[in-house]
């Protein structure tokens, strides 16, 4: 038996922080997520790397996170490895962050997103993340994309 859910692909290290609960809003430029609000996710992991180091300014920086406590962060990101659907996330809602959204409100939802420069994207709230018992292998797309998860991999 299976599960039929909606799928995205996240680069490293975002998937692991999304599916560890750190990352607790995604940013995209265009409001990929907004259907699926109220709806569980399921989390691929990208072969590619974020081109960029934001998030480690905001893990030690804001989140206050040494390197000892990156590192094991990141290690625990890769547990499955990539090319997977490691993990579920359920959908909040999504809106568009104003270019005009400064101080500490923006800070907040930097945090969250542990990136930097939300003005003008389409922000999204994930919450309940969850490993899968087992990474299901499954090749990834450019959007959403649909994908069969055993019953038996279900945390």
């Amino acid at each position: 038996m299976v599960v039929q859910l909606w799928s995205l692909s996240f680069r490293q290290p975002y998937a692991g922080l999304v599916l560890d609960g750190v990352k607790t809003v995604e940013s995209r430029w265009r409001p990929v997520l907004a259907p699926l609000e109220n709806q569980t996710l399921a989390v691929h992991v990208a072969r590619r790397d974020w081109e960029g180091e934001e998030w480690r300014a905001v893990l030690g920086g804001p989140l206050g996170m040494n390197r000892v406590q990156m590192e094991a962060l990141l290690e625990s990101g890769e547990r499955w490895g990539r090319g997977v659907v490691a993990g579920l996330v359920d959908v909040g809602q999504t809106w568009l962050c104003p270019a005009s959204l400064q101080g500490e409100e923006l800070s907040r939802l930097e945090q969250a997103a542990v990136l930097i420069g939300l003005q003008e994207k389409h922000l999204t709230h994930l919450s309940n993340p969850r490993w899968l018992k087992e990474p299901l292998s499954v090749r990834g797309g450019g959007d959403l994309f649909s994908v069969e998860i055993p019953v038996h991999l279900l945390p």
